[in-house]
């Protein structure tokens, strides 16, 4: 009863949430973004012809949730950096990352049963932050719900939401490919879990802040470690979105209706999208049967 009543979920979470970040956390989040970097097409060569370039993009994966979150509420944008120890330390796998020799590095943080370990990890940092996020920017505006929600969304995927700057860095311009546009889970999931946050911090949620972190982390850890392990690119959330977003803002969820237009597939109703054909079709038979009538006369 004793080992019960102490592995307790209050005891459990308050233990979890004292745990330090620093570095073996912070060293997984700065694996996996890095290695997420490395993915990108391009990368590799412009790391060996612009060094530079390939660092702060490296920086910004690491680092784009603070300069994003300051950059919102006014502080010093740079202020993240502050921390030589952090800088130094993504660095370092930057370099090991792109430089190792025999690449032996990448293949070694790249062996999936390791990198589902890393993953794992990275999803304790991103919660924290959120919560650090809301906390924070509450601490400046305290009847601010859409600023502590923004600030701990941003804290959360600032460094997708920063996808189109970093991509400027490394010298492409990719508009469509905006993460507002096509939102990842994590993206969708900081949303989440900033609105929780912000909830919990104005005491509109009866939980403890060490609890909520505690199941907000075993929920980002399973669902992130499974899509990463099945290599799936699905959201949790697209079964809740196709149910509530059709009814919430009409018509079909993510169906774009030029697209339907161009291949002829009807959606919704095919009498729009027949009507159109077959009266195209009896414009060019009249046209044809005028033309006839003049060549016969």
């Amino acid at each position: 009863m004793d080992l019960l009543s102490a592995l307790s979920l209050g005891e459990l979470a308050l233990s979890f949430s004292r745990v330090p970040l620093f570095p073996v956390f912070d060293l997984s989040y700065y694996i996996v973004s890095i290695l997420y970097l490395k993915y990108e097409p391009g990368v590799v060569e412009l790391s060996r012809r612009h060094p530079v370039a390939s660092w702060l993009c490296a920086m910004l994966h690491c680092f784009g949730s603070y300069v994003l979150a300051d950059l919102l509420l006014g502080e010093p944008v740079l202020d993240c950096f502050g921390n030589t120890a952090s800088v130094l330390l993504a660095s370092a796998v930057w370099y090991l990352t792109f430089f190792c020799p025999l690449d032996l590095f990448y293949k070694c943080v790249a062996f999936l049963p390791l990198k589902l370990v890393f993953v794992a990890m990275k999803e304790v940092v991103r919660v924290r932050k959120i919560a650090a996020g809301t906390h924070h920017a509450h601490h400046h505006y305290h009847h601010g719900w859409f600023i502590m929600v923004a600030t701990g969304w941003v804290k959360g995927s600032g460094v997708a939401l920063m996808s189109n700057v970093e991509q400027l860095v490394r010298g492409v311009w990719k508009p469509e490919a905006n993460e507002l546009l096509h939102m990842s889970f994590p993206t969708k999931a900081s949303l989440c879990g900033a609105v929780l946050f912000t909830l919990q911090q104005t005491r509109w949620l009866p939980v403890a802040k060490a609890t909520l972190i505690f199941l907000f982390t075993l929920f980002m850890v399973s669902c992130k470690v499974f899509l990463t392990a099945t290599h799936s690119h699905h959201s949790p959330f697209d079964f809740l979105e196709s149910y509530i977003c059709p009814v919430l803002f009409g018509g079909s969820w993510g169906a774009d209706p030029h697209h339907h237009d161009n291949h002829g597939g009807p959606h919704g109703g095919g009498a729009p999208h027949s009507a159109l054909p077959t009266k195209s079709k009896e414009e060019l038979s009249e046209c044809t049967r005028k033309k006839k009538t003049k060549k016969a006369e």
